[in-house]
Protein backbone atom coordinates (compact mmCIF):
# COMPACT_ATOMS: atom_id res chain seq x y z
CA UNK A 1 0.00 0.00 0.00
CA UNK A 2 1.21 3.54 -1.07
CA UNK A 3 1.78 6.36 1.76
CA UNK A 4 -0.76 8.78 2.21
CA UNK A 5 0.01 12.06 1.11
CA UNK A 6 -1.96 14.93 2.55
CA UNK A 7 -1.11 18.53 1.57
CA UNK A 8 -2.45 22.30 0.40
CA UNK A 9 -6.14 20.23 0.97
CA UNK A 10 -5.39 17.79 -1.91
CA UNK A 11 -5.08 13.73 -1.01
CA UNK A 12 -3.99 10.93 -2.45
CA UNK A 13 -6.53 9.22 -0.41
CA UNK A 14 -9.66 6.73 -1.98
CA UNK A 15 -12.78 9.39 -1.99
CA UNK A 16 -15.88 9.21 -2.28
CA UNK A 17 -18.55 11.76 -4.65
CA UNK A 18 -21.66 13.35 -3.47
CA UNK A 19 -24.34 14.62 -5.97
CA UNK A 20 -25.70 18.04 -4.78
CA UNK A 21 -28.62 16.64 -7.12
CA UNK A 22 -30.52 13.82 -7.79
CA UNK A 23 -29.44 10.48 -8.87
CA UNK A 24 -30.68 7.94 -11.19
CA UNK A 25 -32.27 4.88 -9.00
CA UNK A 26 -30.56 2.22 -10.41
CA UNK A 27 -33.75 -0.30 -9.68
CA UNK A 28 -35.90 1.92 -11.42
CA UNK A 29 -33.22 2.91 -14.63
CA UNK A 30 -34.10 2.33 -17.98
CA UNK A 31 -33.02 -0.29 -20.35
CA UNK A 32 -30.97 2.55 -21.91
CA UNK A 33 -29.66 3.76 -18.79
CA UNK A 34 -28.72 0.14 -17.56
CA UNK A 35 -26.34 -0.43 -20.68
CA UNK A 36 -24.63 3.10 -20.36
CA UNK A 37 -24.23 2.23 -16.86
CA UNK A 38 -22.61 -0.70 -18.00
CA UNK A 39 -20.17 0.55 -20.48
CA UNK A 40 -19.08 3.49 -18.80
CA UNK A 41 -17.00 1.73 -15.78
CA UNK A 42 -17.01 -0.89 -13.63
CA UNK A 43 -18.10 1.02 -10.53
CA UNK A 44 -20.49 3.68 -12.47
CA UNK A 45 -23.72 1.79 -11.00
CA UNK A 46 -22.76 2.65 -7.64
CA UNK A 47 -21.31 6.26 -8.16
CA UNK A 48 -22.90 9.40 -7.53
CA UNK A 49 -21.40 11.38 -10.73
CA UNK A 50 -22.33 8.22 -13.11
CA UNK A 51 -25.45 7.87 -11.44
CA UNK A 52 -26.24 11.86 -12.21
CA UNK A 53 -25.10 11.87 -15.24
CA UNK A 54 -26.99 8.86 -16.67
CA UNK A 55 -30.15 10.93 -16.25
CA UNK A 56 -29.09 11.74 -20.26
CA UNK A 57 -27.68 8.38 -20.91
CA UNK A 58 -25.91 9.45 -24.68
CA UNK A 59 -24.51 12.43 -23.55
CA UNK A 60 -22.93 10.11 -20.94
CA UNK A 61 -22.03 7.16 -23.37
CA UNK A 62 -19.94 9.62 -25.64
CA UNK A 63 -18.16 11.22 -22.59
CA UNK A 64 -17.12 7.72 -21.30
CA UNK A 65 -16.52 6.64 -25.37
CA UNK A 66 -14.09 9.95 -25.29
CA UNK A 67 -12.80 9.25 -21.43
CA UNK A 68 -12.10 5.84 -21.61
CA UNK A 69 -9.96 6.35 -25.41
CA UNK A 70 -8.15 9.18 -24.43
CA UNK A 71 -7.17 7.49 -20.91
CA UNK A 72 -6.89 3.81 -21.44
CA UNK A 73 -5.88 3.49 -25.39
CA UNK A 74 -3.18 1.45 -26.43
CA UNK A 75 0.53 3.26 -27.78
CA UNK A 76 1.56 6.91 -27.22
CA UNK A 77 1.68 8.19 -24.39
CA UNK A 78 2.59 6.18 -21.47
CA UNK A 79 -0.68 5.68 -19.13
CA UNK A 80 1.18 6.68 -16.03
CA UNK A 81 2.34 10.42 -18.11
CA UNK A 82 -1.53 10.43 -19.01
CA UNK A 83 -2.29 10.24 -15.13
CA UNK A 84 0.18 13.07 -14.96
CA UNK A 85 -0.97 15.63 -16.85
CA UNK A 86 -4.70 14.62 -15.07
CA UNK A 87 -3.24 14.94 -12.20
CA UNK A 88 -1.39 18.11 -12.34
CA UNK A 89 -4.89 20.05 -14.27
CA UNK A 90 -6.93 18.72 -11.63
CA UNK A 91 -4.81 20.09 -8.94
CA UNK A 92 -4.45 23.77 -10.79
CA UNK A 93 -8.65 23.84 -11.07
CA UNK A 94 -9.23 22.60 -7.31
CA UNK A 95 -11.05 19.46 -8.35
CA UNK A 96 -9.52 17.52 -5.06
CA UNK A 97 -11.38 14.29 -6.24
CA UNK A 98 -10.43 14.12 -9.60
CA UNK A 99 -6.54 14.88 -8.51
CA UNK A 100 -6.78 11.56 -5.72
CA UNK A 101 -7.91 9.53 -8.29
CA UNK A 102 -5.55 10.02 -10.78
CA UNK A 103 -2.57 10.47 -8.15
CA UNK A 104 -3.78 6.69 -7.25
CA UNK A 105 -3.21 5.96 -10.47
CA UNK A 106 -0.26 7.89 -11.54
CA UNK A 107 1.36 5.75 -8.16
CA UNK A 108 -0.02 2.48 -9.58
CA UNK A 109 1.66 2.88 -12.82
CA UNK A 110 4.75 4.34 -12.21
CA UNK A 111 5.43 2.46 -8.87
CA UNK A 112 6.44 5.70 -6.91
CA UNK A 113 4.76 8.47 -5.80
CA UNK A 114 7.26 11.22 -5.40
CA UNK A 115 6.03 13.20 -8.08
CA UNK A 116 2.35 13.26 -6.49
CA UNK A 117 3.73 15.10 -3.88
CA UNK A 118 5.16 17.98 -6.14
CA UNK A 119 2.08 18.07 -7.70
CA UNK A 120 -0.05 18.75 -4.44
CA UNK A 121 2.54 21.20 -3.25
CA UNK A 122 3.58 22.94 -5.81
CA UNK A 123 2.87 21.56 -9.33
CA UNK A 124 4.88 24.20 -11.33
CA UNK A 125 7.80 22.80 -9.87
CA UNK A 126 6.74 19.28 -10.02
CA UNK A 127 8.67 16.28 -11.91
CA UNK A 128 11.47 14.54 -11.29
CA UNK A 129 12.75 14.41 -14.86
CA UNK A 130 13.02 16.66 -17.67
CA UNK A 131 10.22 15.16 -19.28
CA UNK A 132 7.80 15.18 -16.20
CA UNK A 133 8.59 18.74 -15.50
CA UNK A 134 7.53 19.81 -19.23
CA UNK A 135 4.41 17.68 -18.97
CA UNK A 136 3.81 19.56 -15.24
CA UNK A 137 4.23 23.00 -16.85
CA UNK A 138 2.18 22.40 -19.81
CA UNK A 139 -0.66 20.78 -18.45
CA UNK A 140 -0.66 24.03 -15.98
CA UNK A 141 0.05 26.42 -18.99
CA UNK A 142 -3.23 24.66 -20.85
CA UNK A 143 -5.07 25.00 -18.04
CA UNK A 144 -4.31 28.26 -16.76
CA UNK A 145 -3.60 29.93 -20.34
CA UNK A 146 -5.16 27.86 -22.96
CA UNK A 147 -5.49 30.73 -25.20
CA UNK A 148 -1.84 31.47 -25.17
CA UNK A 149 -0.35 28.15 -26.06
CA UNK A 150 2.05 28.43 -29.16
CA UNK A 151 4.11 26.74 -30.96
CA UNK A 152 6.88 27.18 -28.26
CA UNK A 153 4.95 25.08 -25.57
CA UNK A 154 5.13 22.40 -27.93
CA UNK A 155 8.32 22.58 -28.14
CA UNK A 156 9.45 22.44 -25.26
CA UNK A 157 7.66 19.17 -25.09
CA UNK A 158 9.24 17.79 -28.10
CA UNK A 159 12.43 19.09 -26.31
CA UNK A 160 12.40 16.29 -23.67
CA UNK A 161 11.63 13.64 -26.51
CA UNK A 162 7.81 13.68 -26.76
CA UNK A 163 6.46 12.55 -30.33
CA UNK A 164 4.35 14.15 -32.22
CA UNK A 165 1.33 11.11 -31.05
CA UNK A 166 2.62 11.19 -27.38
CA UNK A 167 1.75 15.30 -27.74
CA UNK A 168 -1.86 14.59 -28.62
CA UNK A 169 -2.46 12.42 -26.33
CA UNK A 170 -1.19 14.70 -23.59
CA UNK A 171 -3.34 17.28 -24.76
CA UNK A 172 -6.10 15.17 -24.86
CA UNK A 173 -5.68 13.95 -21.43
CA UNK A 174 -5.58 17.80 -19.85
CA UNK A 175 -8.70 18.51 -22.15
CA UNK A 176 -11.13 15.99 -20.83
CA UNK A 177 -9.95 16.94 -17.35
CA UNK A 178 -10.76 20.61 -17.57
CA UNK A 179 -14.28 18.76 -19.15
CA UNK A 180 -14.33 16.33 -15.94
CA UNK A 181 -13.45 18.83 -13.58
CA UNK A 182 -16.25 21.32 -14.51
CA UNK A 183 -18.36 18.32 -13.83
CA UNK A 184 -16.98 17.58 -11.04
CA UNK A 185 -16.59 20.62 -9.42
CA UNK A 186 -20.23 21.98 -10.19
CA UNK A 187 -22.53 19.09 -9.13
CA UNK A 188 -21.42 17.82 -6.09
CA UNK A 189 -18.56 17.59 -3.50
CA UNK A 190 -15.91 14.86 -2.26
CA UNK A 191 -16.66 13.00 0.47
CA UNK A 192 -13.65 12.68 2.95
CA UNK A 193 -12.60 9.33 4.77
CA UNK A 194 -13.39 9.40 8.45
CA UNK A 195 -10.37 10.10 10.25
Amino acid sequence: MSRIIKSHGFTNETLEWRAWLDVVDVEGASPEQIAVLEESHPKAKVSDYYLFLVHQPEILRQRSTAFNAIMYAPGGMPRAERELGATVVSRINGCVYCASVHAQRFTQLAKRDDVVEQVFDDPASAGTTPREQAIARFSIAITERPAEISAADIQALKDVGLSDAEVLDLLHSDAIFAWANRLMLNLGEPVFPQD
